[in-house]
């Protein structure tokens, strides 16, 4: 079995990249396990103050690509006020994407906002569900005022790592 630690160097290490003597290739990030070409999801409780911030939804993976199938917005404690947009990122062809974005008005308290759904934006032509570039992280932000009103927002997030 090969194993290497990320980040190199100095330090805990943050991830390892397994390859076992079955030949499947697992990163394993202290403790879940990610598995190319296997579905995950994930879901973040953004409060407003991480919201106006911004935030790594995903951290980049080494040599790997996040590719998104579906994103999903939740607004708790109320209706998201103040800002114009919330913004799901990632980077494409060497520039950055803007692979899902919730328009304020729709950010209603419990409504789940997703892919098709009225305030709810994506890349022309699908481009959203493209491989996003290798070693690149999936970012939170928003456009426009601050965040206000409500508590936060659940991100949901389901997704595969592609190797590069």
């Amino acid at each position: 079995m090969q194993t290497s630690d990320y980040p190199a160097g100095i330090g805990a290490a943050k991830s390892k990249y397994v390859n076992t003597h079955l030949g499947a290739k697992t990163l394993t990030f202290n403790l879940p396990s990610l598995v190319p070409g296997h579905v995950h999801m994930f879901r973040y409780r953004a409060t407003v103050a991480v919201i106006n911030a911004g935030f790594t939804l995903l951290a980049a993976i080494p040599n790997f690509k996040y590719q998104l199938l579906e994103c999903a917005a939740i607004a708790y404690g109320g209706a998201v006020s103040g800002l114009t947009a919330l913004q799901v990122s990632g980077t494409q062809a060497g520039s950055a994407a803007v692979l899902f974005s919730y328009a304020q008005a729709s950010l209603a308290q419990s409504t789940v906002l997703k892919t098709g759904v009225a305030g709810t934006t994506i890349l022309a032509d699908g481009a959203s569900f493209a491989p996003c570039d290798a070693g690149a992280a999936v970012t939170v932000a928003k456009t426009g005022g601050s965040a206000a009103t409500a508590t936060g927002v659940d991100i949901i997030v389901s997704y595969t790592i592609v190797p590069a």
